[in-house]
């Protein structure tokens, strides 16, 4: 398996998004999403998504060349229209005007409507937390999760993700995770890996709980810790439809089909300015100090700072090179 550095990670997908029909800054901002994905090891959101990207470039169904529409309503809300176009894009177009408001309300929201999927939450939360500010984000998906005791896929796997500043420009926690009990993606590799799942993962089509990662395909995701994950997808749900614009899980088509009808997804961002306590920086370091003191506990994401190479599994490293157009 190659390893590739995260800088030609990056240079190649801008090439590849480009080639498809992304304007240059459009291809810049989705690469670095990709390229950080790939750092950190979250490899279903890294270069995974890269021929999808290039697909629906070409077929229109998100647009690479359109410029997000930023609006600021009320003094602690803002609002950005990806216009069909990419999630990572609209967020970097609002960051500036988010940050501010914030900054001058104390807490604030950020609502980004009509975007495509932002893949990895965690890599939005994360720049507002180096930005010195506690966020929440919220996205909805294509629907794959059924209500506890139910079948039908209502929802999507709706993450959530926190970070926390450590008033450094660094990160001192944070954790991005669906509120399904697991992601789709792991349940795709596991059938193109020939495994089983583990129980309590996904039901079959007639909601009989299954190990078969094709049944669970053909039937739907449970959510993480059964009613209490499912009230955090509908509340991931209401604020990222309803508080964006973004249609419902409901309406959204397979993420990853080539043609179809543009993802029109929302994400939803809740931003704190810590500074708003003077006690925060004191309570945040106690209880840091209370995890560290149990042998082998630590805050999650707290190691995580991403490396500057990432292994490449081989048929898709050519993948890649093939969509640039170098082989």
């Amino acid at each position: 398996m190659p390893t590739i550095t995260i800088a030609e990670i990056e240079a190649r997908t801008t090439d590849a998004l480009v080639r498809h029909g992304a304007a240059d800054w459009v291809a810049a901002e989705v690469a670095r999403a990709v390229g950080r994905a790939e750092a950190t090891g979250n490899v279903i959101c890294g270069l995974y998504y890269l021929e999808s990207y290039c697909q629906q470039l070409a077929s229109g169904r998100v647009k690479g060349d359109v410029e997000p529409v930023v609006t600021r309503p009320r003094p602690g809300a803002v609002r950005v229209d990806a216009r069909f176009g990419f999630a990572q894009t609209a967020f970097a177009r609002a960051l500036p005007e988010a940050l501010e408001a914030a900054r001058d309300c104390g807490t604030a929201s950020l609502a980004v409507g009509h975007a495509h999927t932002c893949t990895s939450l965690g890599y939005f939360t994360e720049q507002l937390a180096q930005a010195g500010l506690i966020a929440i984000g919220f996205t909805n998906a294509s629907p794959i999760v059924a209500p506890p005791g139910g079948k039908a896929r209502v929802i999507g796997t709706n993450p959530i993700a926190c970070s926390v500043p450590d008033g450094k420009g660094g990160i001192a926690m944070q954790f991005d995770f669906s509120t399904s009990a697991v992601a789709l993606g792991k349940i795709t590799m596991a059938k193109a890996a020939g495994e089983k799942i583990p129980l309590g993962w996904a039901v079959d089509a007639e909601g009989n709980p299954t190990t078969d990662p094709a049944a669970a395909l053909g039937g739907a995701l449970v959510s993480a810790g059964g009613h209490k994950g499912w009230g955090f997808g509908l509340m991931a749900e209401i604020l990222a439809a309803g508080m964006t614009g973004g249609v419902n899980s409901v309406d959204v088509k397979p993420l990853k089909a080539p043609e179809g009808p543009p993802h029109d997804l929302g994400q939803f961002y809740l931003m704190i300015d810590p500074a708003l306590s003077p006690d925060f920086a004191a309570r945040f370091t106690r209880l840091a100090e209370a995890v560290a003191a149990d042998e082998g506990a630590r805050l999650p994401g707290a190691r995580v700072r991403g490396k500057d190479s990432a292994e490449v599994p081989e048929p898709l490293w050519n993948l890649v090179l093939g969509l640039c157009g170098q082989n």
